[in-house]
């Protein structure tokens, strides 16, 4: 079977079709499940249009950008696909950013309107008196002023049918900003056909997603990786989502929603397993059984994390890599083909290449640069030419992520470009040694970055969060070299331990090891 193309859809295809294709055989079907509300395809269609035509009579249309900056909620969900429907341009804001932040992605976006939850206003003070191309602010929740209406008394009364916008399936459906791994945040324009193609491609042909399934990501859906998962993959199919607005780096909070909402497919991150495997006998205290299987993106899930959640759950986790610009995983294990500890195969309908830094393939086992091409890469950053220049090259996207390939073909993440360093003039992968030592018992997580020693050569560094109940010392330091001594080459060993209370990280749980090592 050839992998679904752009060409299999209609020319003029609007992804809001995703969500209403649902209300021909399924309309009463419970789509939406959190705390606070259960709704159907039908009612989310009708709170769609009513907010759809809300924006409309505030003059958003074609191509307008429509800000969204709240937690996970059907406030989100709505006014998200209206923004769609409409032909605007959805951006899903990151609610942990900093003022600064909020307001730089405000200007460059040219957001029209921002949706906001209360919760959040005093965060975007700063940012609505900078952004001149904000008209108008809407609240979800308690409003603060008499100019920003609250989100559910802008939309009652509105009509429930709404007439979908044409758009062409090449025109743009949303943006992202880059989750800022290496810093600064970029913004990732992507077009309607992109979230159906990668629904079909990733989550019915590898992931074995169907109607029956009820999905739940701890990313939150303002990152593709959530909106992907818990969003637009389990509507395409017509299965339903679980919406879970808390802090999901709490565990026990994650298991609370499991064990209430009994959901089948479980999106982490890595460091998310690592703190459900540190409660003791979470297995025992919460109800699991739901789940058939999981998914985990972000960064590469070492073996022996894989191992533990297996040991412990009895679930197979499906690791893989996506990136915001290719909007979602384009290498994964599949559910009857998984080599722990790997990222698995290129998704069909995808092909990579790793090459050197002269741009030629490398050897069959050797470390180089991982390039991507595929239907849903985004053609370029927003107002970034040169940033796009690196990172887009023809057909071709530069990941900066460095892999090799191994002689049955499953990939391996070395890690980021910017993280790889040459010790002894050989090329050490953070990764490797990240996997290695969080093998230890005492170890949570880790982080590997470079550090000169007295003589200004490169050796690496390990900063390390230990398990609860485990105390940090000299001797503990030493220990953990040791370990790593023996369980690989010896000039890869951290030479120095650093103990931490916890890592810089994403909000989709991503170690920022940029700032450790500007540390």
């Amino acid at each position: 079977m050839n992998p679904m193309t752009a060409d299999d859809l209609p020319e003029y295809y609007n992804a809001i079709e995703i969500l209403e294709h649902n209300l021909a055989k399924r309309a009463n079907k419970t789509a939406l499940y959190s705390d606070a509300n259960t709704l159907t395809f039908l009612e989310v269609s009708s709170e769609v249009s009513r907010v759809g035509n809300a924006l409309t009579k505030m003059g958003v249309g074609f191509g307008d950008v429509v800000g969204i900056l709240a937690p996970d909620s059907a406030e989100w969900v709505t006014s998200f696909f209206a923004t769609l429907k409409i032909g605007a341009i959805a951006l899903g804001m990151n609610t942990l950013l900093t003022p600064d932040e909020f307001s730089h992605i405000l200007r460059d976006s040219r957001a029209k309107i921002l949706i906001v939850h209360a919760s959040l206003l005093d965060s975007i003070e700063k940012a609505r008196e900078q952004a001149e191309h904000l008209e108008r602010v809407v609240v979800i929740g308690q409003t603060m002023r008499e100019s920003d209406p609250s989100f559910h008394d802008w939309i009652k009364g509105e009509s429930d049918t709404l007439e979908t916008t044409k758009t062409h399936r090449e025109d743009i459906a949303m943006l992202n900003y880059s989750s800022g791994t290496t810093g600064e945040p970029k913004g990732i324009p992507h077009a309607h056909k992109d979230l159906a193609l990668c629904a079909q491609l990733y989550a019915v042909n590898v992931l074995g997603l169907e109607e029956s399934d009820r999905t739940f990501a701890l990313a939150k859906l303002f990152f593709t990786f959530g909106t992907g998962g818990n969003l637009i993959f389990p509507w395409y199919v017509g299965a339903s989502i679980v919406l879970f607005p808390g802090a999901p780096r709490i565990p026990t909070n994650v298991l609370e929603v499991i064990d209430k909402h009994k959901p089948t497919i479980l999106y982490n991150a890595p460091t998310g397993y690592a703190a459900i495997l540190s409660i003791d006998e979470f297995n025992d205290k919460y109800d699991l059984s739901s789940l058939r299987i999981c998914v985990s993106a972000g960064e590469s899930l070492p073996e022996p994390i894989w191992q533990q959640w297996k040991d412990a759950t009895g679930l197979d986790t499906l690791d893989g890599i996506g990136s915001t610009e290719v909007w979602h995983i384009f290498i994964s294990n599949h559910p009857d083909d998984i080599r722990a500890g790997s990222s698995g195969k290129p998704v069909p309908g995808y092909e990579v290449e790793i090459l050197d830094e002269d741009g030629t393939p490398v050897k069959q086992g050797e470390v180089g640069n991982l390039l991507v091409r595929g239907e849903t890469v985004a053609l370029s950053y927003l107002h970034q030419y040169k940033r796009s220049k690196q990172t887009f090259q023809g057909e071709w996207l530069f990941t900066g992520d460095k892999y090799y390939v191994d002689a049955d073909g499953y990939y391996w993440h070395a890690g980021r470009s910017d993280d790889m360093m040459k010790v002894g003039g050989i090329w050490v992968s953070p990764v490797e040694v990240e996997s290695t030592l969080i093998g230890h018992e005492s170890v949570l997580e880790c982080a590997i970055v470079a550090q000169e020693d007295e003589h200004a050569l490169i050796k690496p560094k390990a900063y390390v969060v230990l398990k609860d109940g485990v105390k940090p010392s000299d001797s503990l330091a030493k220990e953990l070299i040791d370990y790593c001594r023996n369980e690989m080459a010896a000039y890869k060993r951290p030479r120095w331990i650093a103990f931490v209370d916890e890592l810089p990280k994403t909000a989709t749980g991503k170690i920022q090891r940029f700032k450790l090592r500007s540390e």
